[in-house]
Formats: structure tokens, C-alpha cells, sequence
């Protein structure tokens, strides 16, 4: 006989998670996360130790997680304002030409402390009736990557221009409708 408890384990809503069902929103650059079409939870590894052992080296749970980069894809807007405002952000942080361009982005965004150069991040994902579910909450991201746009006149078809980015962070936690932890 079936114990009652093992039917209390089960899963209560059927439904599959979609993967047209999300919003992306970036504190620091809005403009770029409205268009937002595409995004990934990243993934996350545990390091592993090697026990020594007399027969076989046992790998036992290590200590440091690590997480894989954040990647976006949105479309360029006409103005190509939501792209420029990753472009600038990320030629901010690494000030290619003068230590001066960190000193404006700080200006320009209003940012007292070198730490606001960061932004969180939240990815809502939304089930089958767009309602969120649950939120992927990313914290201190910064741009890392930007791609490229190619621009090509021989083109027979209009494709609109998307770009992709990469934020490293610190830490992302999955919480629930309710904001707390899953």
C-alpha cells in the first residue's frame, strides 16, 4: 500500500514552463532591457575536492560555487539608444582612451560611489497565463561583452539588428511570487 505522504511530493501544476514567458529589467540601463528577447538562467557549478583514501581518492562537495555569465539578446532600437547605453556603460568601466571616462560615467549616471557603477537585475518568468511565477534576482552586474553589429547592403530581407551582451555578477538567488526563496 502506497503511503498518503508520497502523494503530498507530487507536483500540483502540470503545466510545462514556457520559454517565450519572461521579462528581463536592468535598474541602471532600461532602455535596453525592454527590448529584450532573449535570456538564460546561468549556469552554477560546485567546485569538487579530492579525498585521499587508501583504495580510491573519494571527490567530496567543495566550498566555492561558480556562476556562469548572464547573457542577453535584444533588438536594437532605430536611435540605437539601447545599445549605446551598454556601449557607453561597458566603455565606462574600462575607459579605453582616458581615465576620464570612468569619472563621467559616474557623473552621468548620478553615482556617488564607484560601487553604483554596478546594477541589479531581475529576470521575471512568467507562466502560461504571463503572470510571474518567479524571479531571478542578479546582483552587481556589470557588461563584460557587446556584440558586434554587421551591417550588410546586400541583404534581400529586412532583418532588424539584435545585439547579444554578457554581465558577470555576484550572486543570483530564484525567488518566488511571493519574493521568497523557492
Amino acid at each position: 500500500m502506497v503511503s498518503p505522504r508520497v502523494f503530498n511530493k507530487q507536483i500540483e501544476n502540470r503545466n510545462f514552463l514556457s520559454p517565450v514567458g519572461f521579462e528581463f529589467s536592468l535598474a541602471k540601463e532600461p532602455k535596453a532591457a525592454f527590448f529584450c528577447n532573449s535570456a538564460r538562467i546561468p549556469e552554477i557549478s560546485l567546485a569538487v575536492t579530492r579525498q585521499p583514501s587508501y583504495l580510491k581518492d573519494l571527490d567530496i562537495p567543495g566550498e566555492k560555487l561558480t556562476y556562469g555569465d548572464l547573457s542577453l539578446r535584444f533588438l536594437v532600437d532605430e536611435n540605437m539608444e539601447n545599445y549605446m547605453s551598454i556601449h557607453n556603460w561597458l566603455t565606462g568601466l574600462g575607459y579605453p582612451e582616458t581615465t576620464g571616462q570612468y569619472r563621467d560615467l559616474l557623473i552621468e549616471n548620478n553615482l556617488s560611489d564607484p560601487k553604483n557603477a554596478f546594477s541589479d537585475g531581475s529576470l521575471h518568468i512568467l507562466n502560461s497565463n504571463y503572470r510571474k511565477t518567479a524571479t531571478v534576482k542578479f546582483k552587481d552586474l556589470f557588461p563584460v561583452s557587446l556584440s558586434s553589429l554587421d551591417f550588410d547592403s546586400t541583404a534581400s530581407d529586412v532583418q532588424y539588428f539584435t545585439a547579444d551582451v554578457s554581465f558577470k555578477y555576484t550572486v543570483y538567488n530564484i525567488l518566488g511570487k511571493d519574493g521568497k526563496p523557492l
